[in-house]
């Protein structure tokens, strides 16, 4: 049976078994070592590559795909997908449940994530995210027009942008309202008739006997502690990523219509009993 605790709480702080401690070791050593390989590929390629095509980057995020599979494997998760990657110009939008979601979402795509500004100095994590291209964001809205300007720059030099229209994680038993503020730079006249967004639904299915919201990160939940729940677990479960049919921008009459839209496609691809707000 599933324990499930209010989506307000921190989990309890389950003690780790000695096996836990020696699972968390050996995968955080491998995970690491793979995570500090692709870094240091990324690094080493990327030089040349932006003398030679700029923003583009026709290699190095094939070095991001390889170390998010290789994650999952290292974990011991099943990772699924289901749909098909949009290969239209555009975004892809998601529900957002865990800094697992990283590693969902690039094993199958070449994306770009869009992230607050405050992840950049977050250690090891906003190291990776640079490295990788994270496109950051100030929520301030006298801000707003330059960040318009930058979507506009990666979104016409073919990068695929990712983001989180709830705003920040949950649970994964839920579906935050998608807000519309970002959707607006892709009604500029430069991308309107030519950009579509993709819907993904993240399905995150526990561990068999751990409370159903096991990989769910959100809240005042601290990263080191839940990496480490997650690398202990002697037992794992598995993520699911469905890609929905892409829509084209200029169906929709305002960045709230297709906010909307979308919003429930991605309620629409959860079990039915995760799909409330």
């Amino acid at each position: 049976m599933n324990f499930i605790w209010n989506s307000g709480d921190v989990p309890p702080d389950d003690p780790i078994p000695p096996l836990g401690w020696v699972y968390a070791v050996l995968r955080g050593g491998v995970l690491t070592f793979v995570l500090t390989s692709g870094v240091v590929a990324t690094v080493l390629l990327r030089g040349p590559e932006r003398v030679l095509y700029g923003l583009h980057r026709p290699w190095t995020p094939f070095i991001t795909q390889w170390v998010c599979r290789v994650a999952f494997v290292i974990l011991g998760m099943r990772f699924e997908s289901r749909g098909t990657p949009m290969k239209n110009a555009g975004a892809v939008v998601s529900n957002h449940a865990s800094w697992l979601d990283i590693f969902a979402l690039n094993a199958r795509k070449r994306i770009y994530f869009v992230s607050k500004s405050e992840v950049a100095g977050w250690p090891g994590i906003g190291t990776l995210a640079k490295i990788t291209g994270t496109v950051f964001i100030n929520r301030d809205p006298r801000e707003a027009k330059r960040q318009r300007d930058i979507f506009e720059s990666r979104l016409l030099a073919g990068h695929k942008l990712l983001f989180f229209p709830e705003g920040t994680s949950t649970d994964n038993m839920r579906i935050l309202p998608f807000k519309s503020a970002l959707f607006q730079a892709f009604f500029t006249p430069d991308l309107r008739h030519e950009m579509y967004i993709q819907p993904v639904s993240l399905i995150y299915t526990a561990p068999e006997g751990a409370d159903a919201r096991f990989y769910g990160w959100w809240g005042d939940m601290e990263f080191g502690p839940h990496l480490l729940r997650v690398l202990a677990s002697t037992r794992q479960g598995g993520v699911k990523v469905v890609y929905h049919p892409p829509e084209k921008v200029d169906k929709f009459a305002s960045r709230k219509d297709l906010a909307a839209h979308v919003e429930r496609v991605v309620r629409q691809g959860m079990p039915p009993e995760r799909r409330m707000s």
